[in-house]
């Protein structure tokens, strides 16, 4: 049987979700953390460190799906600086953690949220548009920043004492390093959002997934935040930096996908992406050996011929590959200002007129 909470809280794994989640627990109210998971955040690996060290309850929440469609859609309350949907994503969160009321029994929800912290998303107006768009109004109760907000129901029915929540607003951390000091926290988490949509670094390797690849999967995003990325123009190639690297494409490969491997030297290993709706002609194919091959051209010597083998569906073939320069087979990396300018004229497109 299911344990029943008072209160399930967003446990993103930052300072500001154990603060609130420590404050309601202070009043002898059962508390449930909920981390949710994607493609873009999300350490589920790190739940069972964290409840050792926090002693917090918290359970993993699958939502690589939504979010991806979330970013195929566009996300209604727009972007921040770099491909972050931060209203969209929380109030997703709260929806589904909404959801899940019943099934733990649960009155209330708990976000770690502070008044005036982050320019998009912990605006005064836009915690009051979250709260609404989630349809939480009534069931949320931001412990960290209570005295600047109304008083919910909950701290009216006298299930939490508001006089024990607390009034910190702002960018600062001093109030919570006090605060964590007070609950005898070890470890402090760094300040980071912990968000990859947030980094330009990721985001420029997401984007042509979200524009070129049909029906992108989390298996595609997680290919995409690893090796080095290139791109000719619908057609997706990663190659390995090193071993290790290597041995995470040929795990994350799937039958169709095509597999490329220097034959004569040795070199990286690298995956051409292959799906529904993804067509390789064979001088695409021939095109990729040849770029693949330019990564070990120092290690050949003058005059002998390139050999790529080339792997697929469970069959291989080699292919010996032309002098042409890797720089002309048309493959090239996404940068951020690529990413940038596509993302601005995707905003220009589907704004209201």
């Amino acid at each position: 049987m299911t344990q029943s909470y008072h209160a399930l809280a967003l446990y993103s794994g930052g300072l500001d979700s154990i603060l609130a989640m420590k404050t309601v627990l202070d009043q002898g109210l059962r508390v449930l953390g909920l981390h949710f998971c994607s493609p873009f955040f999300g350490h589920p690996d790190k739940i069972g460190h964290w409840q050792r060290i926090y002693n917090l309850e918290i359970r993993p929440v699958d939502v690589h799906q939504e979010f991806i469609d979330i970013l195929r859609q566009g996300p209604r309350f727009g972007y921040g600086k770099v491909l972050n949907p931060c209203v969209d994503c929380k109030i997703t969160m709260l929806s589904h953690a909404k959801s899940l009321l019943d099934q733990y029994g649960a009155r209330f929800l708990i976000s770690g949220e502070v008044l005036g912290q982050r320019p998009m998303s912990q605006r005064r107006d836009t915690l009051n548009l979250i709260s609404k768009q989630a349809d939480v109004r009534d069931l949320l109760l931001r412990p960290l920043c209570a005295g600047h907000l109304p008083s919910t129901p909950m701290e009216e029915e006298g299930l939490v004492d508001r006089s024990r929540l607390h009034s910190i607003s702002g960018r600062g951390r001093k109030d919570q390093l006090r605060l964590a000091e007070t609950y005898g926290l070890t470890e402090i988490p760094t300040p980071a959002g912990g968000c990859l949509l947030a980094e330009q670094e990721s985001a420029k390797r997401f984007w042509p997934v979200l524009t070129r690849i049909p029906e992108p999967s989390p298996r595609d995003f997680a290919l995409a935040n690893m090796s080095r990325q290139y791109w000719n123009d619908g057609l997706w190639m990663m190659v390995g930096r090193n071993k290790a690297n290597n041995d995470a494409l040929a795990r994350m490969a799937q039958a169709e996908d095509l597999l490329f491997k220097t034959a004569d030297v040795q070199g990286p290993l690298a995956l051409g992406r292959r799906k529904p709706g993804i067509i390789w002609t064979e001088e695409d194919i021939r095109r990729a050996a040849t770029f693949v091959a330019g990564f070990t051209a120092k290690k050949r010597p003058p005059g002998q011929t390139p050999l790529v083998r080339v792997a697929s569906s469970g069959q291989s073939r080699t292919l010996e590959c032309p002098a042409e320069s890797p720089s002309e087979t048309g493959w090239t990396e996404f940068t951020w200002d690529r990413t940038k300018q596509e993302k601005q004229d995707w905003i220009n497109a589907n704004s209201p007129s």
